[in-house]
């Protein structure tokens, strides 16, 4: 094949002409959620706002096209959404009486290695563990998914295993929430919407059950 032709041949598998939104229904609301989460202002104007903007920086900057076959667990979704807010919360009241009271923390660096095989999960769990006040993604590996995370005390995390699995938590709910049923098995965990289900190791799906 020719180089034109070749370049012929991408352009065509990429462009979409006409369709709009570039952005699927998926990115648009994760976008405003995250929109609403660091404005802290639950409100319906917010919301709005939050939405339009997802829709014009989509429109006006397509991202790249991402593989991703995910899907929404409700249940999961909420408990997400809800211990994310909690960790907000308590993370913030800890950073100011630290700041209040002149002590000075103890920080540290960890090592997470995720489990997940995708670079969509990566960066939402790089997204959400730096939206926790304290807690900052200094370097990601795409490659073989390993997180390096600064800790804003040691103790306060409850120790450096503590926080590591605090981290491996945050992946599960994102995982639970959002992957799909061959995602999950692919990162360890029996599909559905609990936590804590670990499949075995090593695991191989019956027959009848593999895609």
């Amino acid at each position: 094949m020719s180089e034109s032709s070749a370049r012929a041949s991408i352009r065509a598998a990429t462009n979409r002409p006409g369709r709009f939104p570039h952005a699927t229904a998926g990115m648009l609301i994760w976008l405003t959620i995250v929109w609403v989460l660091l404005w802290g202002d639950i409100s319906a104007g917010n919301i709005l706002a939050g939405f339009s903007l997802a829709l014009i920086i989509t429109t006006l900057t397509p991202l790249p096209a991402a593989t991703f076959d995910g899907r929404f667990r409700p249940v999961a979704l909420v408990r997400f959404v809800w211990v994310f807010l909690v960790d907000v919360v308590q993370a913030s009241l800890q950073i100011s009486y630290y700041a209040l009271a002149g002590k000075k923390p103890r920080g540290a660096v960890i090592r997470v290695q995720t489990r997940a095989h995708s670079d969509v999960f990566l960066t939402a769990l790089s997204g959400m563990t730096s939206l926790v006040p304290g807690s900052v993604v200094v370097d990601a590996h795409a490659s073989t998914g390993t997180l390096y995370i600064h800790v804003f005390d040691v103790d306060v995390a409850g120790g450096l295993e503590a926080a590591h699995q605090a981290v491996l938590d945050q992946e599960e709910r994102i995982l639970r929430a959002f992957a799909s049923h061959n995602q999950l098995i692919d990162a360890g965990f029996a599909p559905g919407s609990k936590m804590g289900q670990m499949l075995p190791v090593p695991y191989a799906a019956p027959a009848g059950e593999q895609s």
